[in-house]
């Protein structure tokens, strides 16, 4: 952002003192350095970060998912798949684990935390998945609970049939950085929070949605006029659907002056990304965000605002719950992370992580950025990968469903 519109230009160094220059210069050095330790404390503190980020070849699965047969099909291979990486991370103790996440330390107490939901959650979702399953159909191995679950998954370490060994070995290296993705949140988590774990039930993250239902969201926008966000907007309306879109106050504020919130976001749902794009959770000023930004959609969007707060990076304070209630907002965080800001990472790449871990999850939230074009490539070819298969993109304006 430029921050030089409105200054006065300084007046000329020859007609300064040379005293006074000295000292001014010495000023100038030490606001930078200042300037400098503030971005840094203020930084999202996700240390060096994965050093690779999952994106599978969707090519390598043989058969279409054209159904809800074959997408429960494609859904418990992907289950198995995960669960087996899950199961063999399980014996690593702190060293070995911090050691392969490339982390100083790992919360424990976290990590098994999230560890034991996730079993909860797979087994819910296989179950679903082998519910209807044909005689000889692959995949479909019983397992009740999770303990079945993870016995079944610790074997599963070859594909039943040839045409699915190509899928299997894409599988493994896809799940295993995946699932390192996870566990480095879930290890740094209280100590840096993420979309990783809610604090309370005033915290939504999509696991709330029933089977086979996802919602989409965008964060990081509105861009200028004619830019992505536009162009995102015209592709969700030709393929019938809507989303959610958090705004930062400081995007859409100057947005205003070409056009009304109301018309640009017509037929979606908006809500608050805060003012700037700072960690809510070390930034002095998150209050005033929450409230500025907040109250600037409420105000400009009208009935396509939504009460919800999307905190940058998820990263809020473990306290805030009761700031949040009174202003009468949820937080809304995400259960799958398309990755399409990420710049390792090809729209081609973004299309097959989010297809593998729709399958992984089977219902929930997606976040992409319409600051980025990822997803106006990834989201029709989406559509037509599941065209058929039973897949219901969530109305953002039943999101949350009232209590």
């Amino acid at each position: 952002m430029d921050n030089t519109h409105g200054r006065q230009s300084p007046p000329s160094p020859n007609r300064r003192p040379r005293a006074a220059a000295r000292a001014a210069t010495g000023l100038a050095a030490l606001c930078a350095l200042l300037a400098l330790a503030s971005a840094l404390a203020l930084a999202p503190a996700h240390a060096a970060g994965p050093a690779e980020v999952a994106a599978a070849d969707r090519a390598a699965w043989p058969r279409p998912i054209d159904s809800p047969a074959a997408f429960d099909r494609a859904s418990r291979a992907e289950i198995l798949a995960f669960a087996h990486e899950l199961a063999l991370s399980e014996p690593l103790d702190d060293a070995a684990l911090a050691q392969r996440l490339r982390l100083k330390q790992v919360d424990r107490a976290s990590v098994d935390k999230i560890r034991a939901r996730w079993w909860r959650r797979l087994a819910d979702n296989y179950r679903l998945a082998a519910r209807a399953c044909a005689p000889r159909e692959p995949f479909c191995a019983p397992a009740g609970d999770a303990a079945a679950l993870r016995a079944l998954a610790t074997d599963f370490g070859a594909a039943p049939q040839p045409e699915f060994a190509a899928w299997r070995a894409d599988a493994a290296r896809f799940h295993r950085i995946y699932l390192d993705e996870q566990l480095r949140l879930a290890a740094l988590f209280p100590r840096t929070s993420s979309e990783i774990d809610t604090y309370s039930a005033q915290e939504l993250d999509g696991s709330e949605l029933p089977d086979r239902q996802f919602l989409l969201t965008f964060d990081d926008g509105p861009t200028a006029p004619g830019g992505n966000t536009d162009a995102l907007l015209r592709a969700l309306r030709e393929h019938k659907l809507n989303a959610t879109f958090f705004v930062l106050g400081e995007r859409l504020q100057p947005r205003l002056k070409s056009e009304a919130a109301a018309k640009t976001y017509a037929g979606m749902c908006v809500a608050s990304h805060g003012w700037e794009h700072q960690s809510h959770s070390r930034w002095p000023q998150w209050q005033d965000s929450v409230i500025r930004s907040s109250a600037l959609a409420r105000e400009q969007a009208g009935a396509l605002y939504r009460p919800l707060f999307r905190p940058p990076y998820g990263q809020r304070r473990a306290d805030s719950g009761e700031f949040f209630r009174a202003q009468g907002l949820r937080v809304a965080l995400w259960t799958i992370d398309s990755q399409d800001w990420n710049a390792k990472v090809g729209a081609g790449e973004v299309q097959g992580r989010l297809l593998s871990l729709m399958l992984l999850w089977r219902h929930g939230t997606i976040l992409f950025h319409d600051i980025h074009d990822k997803a106006r490539v990834a989201l029709p070819w989406l559509l037509r990968q599941t065209r058929g298969a039973g897949v219901v993109w969530v109305d953002c304006r039943n999101y949350p469903a009232p209590d």
